[in-house]
């Protein structure tokens, strides 16, 4: 795996881990946030063939 596949994939793990705990403590505009984020981060993977499989929500 290389760097940039790597790096993807620790991002997109941290930005769920992110919007869960914004869901968790009822933090709307965090969770809008960070969902937005994480939507982009799939975009990016998919743009580059990166394999997201279970590491999404």
């Amino acid at each position: 795996m290389d760097a940039f596949t790597a790096g993807l994939l620790q991002r997109i793990k941290t930005t769920e881990s992110d919007l869960t705990k914004a869901r968790e403590t009822g933090d709307d505009f965090l969770a809008d946030v960070e969902q937005g984020e994480l939507d982009d981060l799939h975009r990016l993977a998919a743009e580059h063939g990166v394999e997201i499989g279970a590491t999404s929500i």
